[in-house]
């Protein structure tokens, strides 16, 4: 009997220890349980705050493409604006480069005009001095003339005079002549 119940108290010795090793292991993964909740827990939370960062990025993200966009856009539009400035000044330029080698054919052209011009005057002041030599040379003989015609004049002049009292002296001859003869009948 003595040994039925150190048998019995054995058992439940071997009991009580194996209740403790449970209790213990429960203790044991309670708290490892806790410990993997709260490591849960905080991870969960970590995706979340990770999650709300993600989409705040991609928010920003979408925002700033957004922006980015409607600056292309501008930056298109003005790249077009001066493409199309730059086709004006090139066709301008084009248009004035065709002005100017015209007005520089006028202006060659006038040169040259211009020195036959002068040519021309050259030739002409010439050809007027060579007349003033001659007007001179005439005037000169013109002077001359003037002088012989007066001198002429005059001869004339004491010519006539001469025929006049030749006429006078023959008239008066005659009147003799006749009184001579009328005596001469007498």
């Amino acid at each position: 009997s003595k040994q039925r119940l150190t048998g019995q108290q054995q058992e439940i010795n071997n009991l009580i220890q194996r209740k403790i090793a449970v209790d213990e292991e429960n203790a044991r993964l309670k708290n490892e349980f806790s410990n993997l909740n709260q490591k849960f827990k905080d991870k969960s939370q970590e995706l979340k705050d990770t999650e709300e960062c993600a989409q705040n990025k991609e928010e920003q993200n979408r925002l700033l493409i957004k922006n980015l966009e409607e600056e292309n856009k501008g930056l298109n539009t003005c790249c077009a604006d001066l493409l199309n400035d730059l086709e004006k000044l090139r066709k301008q330029e084009a248009q004035w480069k065709t002005e100017k080698s015209g007005n520089d054919a006028r202006i060659k052209n006038l040169e040259t005009d211009l020195a036959e011009a002068r040519e021309q005057m050259k030739e002409l002041r010439s050809i007027c001095s060579n007349l003033s030599s001659q007007v001179a040379v005439k005037q000169e003989e013109l002077s001359q003339k003037d002088c012989d015609v007066i001198r002429a004049r005059k001869e004339l002049q004491e010519m006539q005079n001469l025929y006049r009292q030749n006429i006078k002296h023959t008239a008066q001859q005659a009147e003799l002549i006749k009184q001579l003869q009328t005596l001469n009948t007498d």
